[in-house]
């Protein structure tokens, strides 16, 4: 007699998954005997965004002491906890380094099998090297039909697939038949390792919308990818040495900035005490406009994880205790004449204390009279950022850091997500190593980069992309755009056979793009808001999961584990259930 579990996807979520299924597998099945299934066409540990075949020169965006997939002390869950090695530790490397994709493959490939070969006795792990294309009811179970032609039956499904390809949008598909028509090109949203680069001209100007994380893998894989090479002066400054077959890029943004580099220095304050005033009982009843109602709750909590550091570790530079602080910041909401009042009383330097609006929007109703003006702004602001953020005495910044973390996590448990929110977390907290804006920088220097500005629009012009921003006057053509992010996700677009199918039946059904499932529980929900009793959903695609993503912090209690262990145990209940009413 044997339980089984399928799990859809062996990237990092159906990883972690797999792990705490094996390790609660003992406490909660009364005989030791279950078939976990992981279905994935890409090797497992990795699975497609972080597989070992892509470019070395692609690194992680996180530190190898920031990453794990391992649960520890700091977890709260009802699972067995079981440690290992951060990246760090598995690679023995100085804690600050930022590895490589290919080689964070390797780390996330050893966790996998290292959950697999230190299951229970009983517990025996299939790895399906294809696609699941469909399921159907069965008695008793599932039947998943796989991409080499065969079927299985399992108790339960989960679906961990991370986030999967989607058909282009109106807009997307509007540029790319203006591109066919005009003899443009256009590259669409996707992965930088995915996209066909090599149609990507050299020595041309290209047209490059977005700044974020998307557009430093492109910048990597068109300078460094194609023989440019940087160099250290004797001065310390990076110079790029172009190699000729590199294209002329020219970027910008809706803020008209990349993300904020990755803090350099090795934090060693107190963990900032929140969260404390994001709660259930503060926002009350929903339904919730997040701007008016949920972000001055953010707002203070950021804030408070912001103070707490500047006024504890950097007292000289703060009027008041961090006690009397604290009382006076509790009694004030955040929007309030009482507290601007406080922080100017407390902290006297203009440059220590927290503008959300100037941070979020940097080139907000700022105008240069050429582009050379805004070349000039923008390498002073990348070397400010780079100093910044590698200089502890703005420790106070990391705290906020690690708040924004803390909310983030909240934010998920109540079933909150924001787009706004989501786009401000990603440009604070998850920026580009450090390095990477110095090398942009020197390519900016070198001429390889010309920066467009802020709200940037594109449009086709005289048979050639047109992009301009108010930032500067007029505007750059180019006959090439490439989109420079990933897609947002949509259930209603997934090009995934199994989503496909499930969709097209409305035995699934989406909300803001994500799949929607029962917060309680995880289970799948259709159209109609039932929830389907073996069929599970877990990840950052799924309503509710956005903090259960990739991996961890160590020591952060973080979401992704709590979560996988709870669904864990769920599925592991509902395998033995089944198995004795088969018995009985």
């Amino acid at each position: 007699m044997s339980a089984s579990i399928a799990v859809v996807g062996a990237g990092p979520t159906g990883t972690c998954l797999v792990e705490r299924i094996c390790a609660n597998a003992a406490e909660l099945l009364p005989w030791p005997s279950l078939d976990i299934h992981v279905i994935d066409p890409y090797p497992p540990g990795g699975g497609r965004v972080w597989r070992r075949e892509q470019s070395g020169l692609l690194w992680m965006n996180s530190t190898a002491a920031d990453v794990t997939l391992f649960t520890d002390e700091s977890v709260q869950c009802q699972g067995p906890i079981r440690p290992g090695p951060s990246l760090a530790e598995w690679l023995g490397c100085d804690p600050g380094r930022f590895a490589s994709r290919p080689v964070q493959s390797a780390y996330l490939s050893d966790v996998f099998w290292r959950a697999v070969n230190t299951a229970p006795r009983g517990v025996r792990v299939h790895v399906h090297a294809t696609r699941a294309l469909d399921l159907a009811d069965v008695p008793g179970g599932q039947a998943v039909t796989l991409g080499d032609g065969r079927t299985i039956e399992v108790d339960t499904v989960i679906l961990a697939q991370g986030h999967g390809d989607v058909t282009p949008t109106g807009q997307e598909q509007a540029l790319a038949d203006v591109a066919a028509g005009s003899g443009l090109r256009y590259l669409p949203t996707g992965y930088a390792a995915d996209l066909d680069l090599d149609q990507v001209p050299g020595g041309e100007p290209v047209i490059v919308r977005g700044m974020g994380l998307a557009f430093v893998d492109l910048m990597v894989l068109l300078t460094s990818g194609r023989g440019g090479r940087f160099v250290r002066e004797y001065d310390g400054e990076l110079v790029y040495l172009p190699s000729g077959r590199e294209p002329l890029l020219q970027v910008g943004s809706r803020r008209g900035v990349p993300y904020h580099s990755k803090t350099g220095y090795p934090f060693r304050g107190a963990r900032p005490p929140v969260p404390r005033f994001l709660t259930a009982q503060a926002l009350g009843e929903g339904p919730w406009n997040f701007r008016r109602d949920v972000w001055p709750l953010v707002a203070k909590e950021l804030g408070f994880a912001y103070y707490h550091e500047l006024i504890t570790a950097h007292p000289k530079r703060a009027r008041m205790s961090w006690e009397e602080f604290e009382e006076a910041y509790a009694a004030e909401e955040w929007r309030d004449a009482g507290m601007r009042a406080l922080i100017r009383r407390a902290v006297p330097r203009h440059l220590d204390r927290l503008d959300f609006d100037r941070l979020d929007r940097p080139l907000e109703r700022m105008r240069f009279g050429d582009p050379a003006g805004l070349r000039r702004w923008m390498l002073g602001y990348l070397g400010a950022d780079l100093e910044r953020r590698s200089d502890p005495a703005h420790s106070a910044d990391h705290a906020m850091i690690l708040g924004l973390l803390s909310v983030y996590g909240v934010l998920a448990e109540l079933g909150l997500s924001d787009p706004w929110f989501n786009g401000f977390f990603s440009y604070i907290a998850s920026g580009p190593p450090g390095p990477r804006l110095e090398e942009l920088r020197a390519l900016a220097k070198a001429g390889v980069v010309t920066f467009l500005g802020a709200d940037l629009k594109v449009e086709h012009r005289d048979r050639q992309w047109w992009a301009q921003s108010p930032t500067v006057p007029g505007g750059v053509a180019a006959r090439t755009l490439i989109e420079a992010r990933l897609p947002a996700p949509s259930v209603s677009r997934a090009t995934d056979p199994l989503i496909s199918a499930l969709r097209d039946r409305g035995e699934i059904d989406e909300e803001s793009g994500l799949l929607k499932v029962r917060p309680a529980d995880r289970r799948l929900l259709d159209r109609s808001d039932t929830p389907h009793p073996r069929r599970f959903a877990f990840g950052p695609w799924v309503v509710g999961g956005r903090a259960t993503g990739g991996f961890a912090r160590p020591g952060l209690n973080a979401p992704l584990f709590r979560h996988a262990d709870a669904l864990a145990r769920i599925v592991l209940s509902e395998a033995t259930a089944t198995q004795i009413r088969h018995v009985a």
